[in-house]
């Protein structure tokens, strides 16, 4: 009798549990809270940015891949570009005017992407790359966030993406007014304390007001994304971390003048960063022990430059920063290889 033949499949024998494209539709997904709580604070704004920067990042991924000689079709499908597109328009003011997404995403791509061989290369966050140019070249439009629960309506909207006027004759600048971040960071410097700050309409029942929900809503985003293990828990856990030590120990010392840690944590860009900026698995640490370090320094950088530096945010400064180290973590903090020192030992005697 014959024995029966098999034919193995080639190697690897064990498909992957996920692939590229998987992954970042589940981060598109996880955003959606967030956004949707961007929207229903800041109006038809998030989603005008959001529309224009994907149609500007397929058509520049298209176009980079075609003179880069790779197959347009396979890479766009991978969804990475739509990820940077709208964690990019995410960050930008809504209403901003129309070219300033398509910028960002421009020099996202094309300067924190291709040049450095595209997807998996890449050393720096392309969508942190593409908001620092914006953020430095054009300071005037990325100050134009609206008074939250006050935005226009979409034809309206439309009318000030495009021509930055309304019906009225009126400029954007008059619907517009500092985010919280800001807002505490220029009244200090004035000489108020924090007391006579908290007062204000600027603040709400745990941080500033809006930006308190729409944190909590990434935040359930981004436990989602644990839970799927899309994501690891370092590199959040260190974010976060890395802004509420510094933040207490400095609230605690003088609680007039540095706020609370739940401030930070619930203010500005925080849950978005540490959930779906700072863990882009490219252009982070990614030995188990490096994440660790590498979202606490960017937790530690963000909360010095908040408090002290030019800019009231200061997480995109602090996500390219540490992508610059993460190189340098990843060397010290190599696993140890099971029996390796024992031989070394054994070599010298």
């Amino acid at each position: 009798m014959t024995a029966p033949r098999f034919q193995p499949a080639s190697a690897p024998h064990m498909p992957p549990a996920h692939n590229v494209s998987e992954l970042m539709r589940r981060v598109v997904y996880a955003l959606v809270p967030g956004t949707l709580g961007m929207v229903w604070l800041f109006g038809w704004g998030v989603l005008i940015n959001i529309a224009l920067a994907v149609t500007a990042a397929l058509a520049c991924e298209a176009v980079m891949l075609r003179l880069r000689g790779r197959p347009v079709q396979r890479f766009l499908r991978d969804w990475s570009a739509v990820v940077c597109a709208v964690l990019l328009a995410l960050c930008l003011p809504p209403l901003v005017s129309w070219w300033v997404p398509v910028v960002g995403v421009v020099c996202g791509l094309v300067l924190g992407k291709h040049l450095y061989g595209g997807l998996g290369y890449n050393p720096f966050n392309p969508a942190m790359v593409g908001y620092a140019v914006l953020l430095v070249s054009f300071p005037g439009q990325m100050a134009l966030w609206l008074d939250p629960m006050s935005s226009p309506g979409l034809l309206q909207s439309l009318q000030l993406v495009t021509t930055g006027q309304q019906t009225s004759g009126e400029a954007l600048d008059a619907l517009t007014r500092a985010t919280p971040l800001d807002h505490v960071k220029t009244e200090l410097a004035a000489g108020w304390s924090l007391s006579e700050l908290s007062t204000g309409p600027v603040f709400g029942m745990l941080a500033g007001a809006g930006w308190e929900w729409i944190n909590l809503l990434f935040l359930a985003g981004g436990i989602w994304l644990l839970r799927r293990r899309v994501i690891g828990w370092q590199i959040p856990v260190g974010v976060l971390l890395g802004l509420a030590v510094p933040a207490l120990l400095f609230w605690l010392f003088n609680p007039d003048q540095f706020a609370v840690p739940l401030f930070h944590l619930l203010g500005g860009g925080t849950m978005l960063a540490a959930f779906f900026v700072a863990t882009d698995p490219v252009s982070a640490a990614t030995t188990p022990r490096g994440r660790l370090y590498y979202g606490a320094g960017i937790g530690i950088l963000a909360y010095v430059i908040r408090t002290w530096g030019g800019y009231p945010d200061g997480l995109a400064f602090a996500v390219l920063l540490m992508n610059m180290a993460a190189p340098l973590i990843d060397h010290y903090t190599r696993p140890r290889i099971e029996g390796h020192a024992r031989g070394r030992e054994q070599d010298g005697d």
